[in-house]
């Protein structure tokens, strides 16, 4: 217990040095990679936020790894990044990299195997439309869970208004 509140003042400086290298990398990959660092768009883009956070943790917390270890650590990250979105213009990649995104009603239909196969449950759903301010299911054009794991409600009170095939494309039915 009493090693709870113990630390040296050399380990303290090589804390406040290696986070202040770390955060100035990290900003610095950041811009030179773009936005899409931090954005949840893809599995991998998930698995991205993640091996940074990892890696700047260690690198901060951990005497085993140097301050030059992990900036090369997270430089790799992020060239693997950069690498995967623009490879992900092929559709190959594209399908070995992200998910697809599933139908989870159509129109007022709900597609209870699609919520089975997203693992979705009926109330997630009924809490996703009232967030959308949906009050009737007829209003209901089409709900999508996107491959982040976000679900998107599609609707109108206008029931004449026809929902357009291309924000359905590349939809799992």
């Amino acid at each position: 217990m009493e090693k709870l509140f113990e630390a040296s003042p050399n380990s303290l400086i090589l804390i406040v040095l290696s986070v202040l290298g770390i955060y100035v990398a990290t900003i610095f990959f950041t811009r030179f990679a773009g936005k899409r660092s931090f954005s949840k768009m893809s599995s991998f883009d998930f698995a991205m936020t993640v091996a940074i956070g990892s890696i700047i943790a260690s690198t901060a917390l951990t005497q085993s790894i140097s301050l030059l270890q992990g900036v090369v650590g997270l430089a790799i990250v992020y060239i693997l990044q950069i690498s995967v979105a623009m490879l992900r213009r092929y559709d190959f990649v594209q399908k070995l990299v992200d998910n697809t995104p599933l139908l989870l009603m159509d129109g007022e239909k709900i597609l209870y195997q699609n919520l089975k196969k997203a693992r979705v449950a009926e109330t997630d759903l009924r809490s996703k439309l009232r967030e959308a301010n949906v009050l009737k299911l007829s209003e209901v054009r089409a709900v999508i869970f996107e491959t982040t794991g976000d679900i998107s409600v599609l609707h109108t009170k206008d029931t004449s208004v026809e929902l357009e095939n291309w924000l359905l494309k590349d939809v799992t039915q």
